[in-house]
């Protein structure tokens, strides 16, 4: 079984070349990161959410967030707010950027956008999420898509109405967490509630929560029947991801985890795009977080982390790295490459 899980997928009218997704993630999946995602086989790239307040009073820092990089297509800009009139309005006054695909957050836990009313507060507000999507479809002509949780907490366990609303308002997808707005990323994530929206909508039903292997795709897709799946932590240092499930659909075979050599190109080549793209005082600070994930799960990579979070500057960090792998017994003439 699972031959036939990955596929094409169409969203309105967006076609991606497989159902494998990044999910939003604020502080990661940024241009570098998803460019790296989509060379490893990611069908759809969802960019960081931008607050629709942000780009109004247009704050310096969101024109950053709103880049997007020729290669990447499809992709998938995340707005997220509380006011119907502001969302819609920056909507359809950022249309013309070229996303293919806006996505309405509503799955958000932090406490200062829940505070706001925003992200996953909205999902004990029926009426007014109804609202900001109805208006926001028809202030755009591309795709608009919702991404919720199973509910706020296990006392409001929402997600299939939340689903039907999105859907009435003119939604083209819904990706749904398995977890409440409690839960925020812990805990095990309840698939049945996948099943459940997916059963009670006809749009495209997006999976989201644990999935980190090809075997998680399949048994997600066996136990809910959704139509894509969304990957966020398991993609954090393992942009690979993406290329050892296609390769497990296409062959029946694992892919092995890459050696230590090849995490550390990928973290250089991710730490020379960081660096383009934010400048080196900021591009190596953030390349740190990335570095620790990448070489999670490695032996001795918690001595390797310590050093990387020392690291000044680009020679620094390939210099380490360097060194690290010719300590660790590999021979790497070429690895600077």
């Amino acid at each position: 079984m699972g031959k036939n899980i990955v596929k094409p997928l169409s969203i309105g009218s967006v076609n991606l070349p497989n159902n494998l997704i990044l999910a939003p993630m604020a502080g990661v999946t940024d241009l570098p990161f998803r460019l790296l995602c989509k060379e490893q086989g990611a069908g759809l790239l969802c960019m960081e959410m931008v607050s629709a307040k942000a780009i109004l009073y247009k704050n310096k820092n969101t024109e950053e967030l709103l880049s997007i990089d020729s290669r990447e297509n499809p992709v998938s800009l995340q707005l997220f707010g509380s006011d119907p009139d502001i969302v819609s309005q920056i909507a359809h006054s950022i249309e013309d950027r070229p996303f293919d695909i806006l996505d309405f957050n509503m799955g958000c836990p932090v406490p200062k956008i829940v505070g706001n009313g925003e992200g996953s507060a909205l999902m004990k507000n029926p009426k007014l999420a109804e609202e900001i999507i109805s208006k926001t479809v028809k202030a755009v002509k591309k795709p608009v898509t919702v991404k919720i949780r199973k509910g706020f907490d296990d006392d409001h366990v929402n997600a299939v109405e939340m689903a039907k609303i999105a859907e009435s308002a003119g939604a083209s997808a819904v990706a749904v967490h398995g977890r409440t707005r409690e839960q925020f990323y812990s805990g095990k994530a309840d698939w049945d509630i996948i099943r459940q929206v997916k059963e009670a909508v006809s749009i495209p039903v997006i999976g989201n929560g644990d999935l980190l292997s090809a075997q998680d795709v399949i048994a997600m897709g066996e136990q809910t029947g959704c139509d894509g799946f969304m990957i966020g932590r398991g993609a954090q240092g393992n942009p690979w991801i993406f290329k050892q499930i296609l390769h497990f659909f296409e062959t029946g075979e694992h892919l092995a985890k890459p050696d230590m050599e090849e995490v550390s190109r990928m973290i250089l080549r991710h730490a020379k795009m960081m660096l383009e793209f934010k400048g080196e005082y900021i591009g190596i600070r953030e390349i740190r977080k990335h570095a620790a994930w990448y070489t999670a799960g490695y032996p001795n990579s918690s001595k390797l982390r310590v050093l990387i979070n020392a690291v000044e500057s680009y020679e620094d960090l390939e210099r380490l790295l360097f060194e690290w792998n010719q300590e660790n017994g590999r021979e790497s003439a070429e690895f600077a490459g």
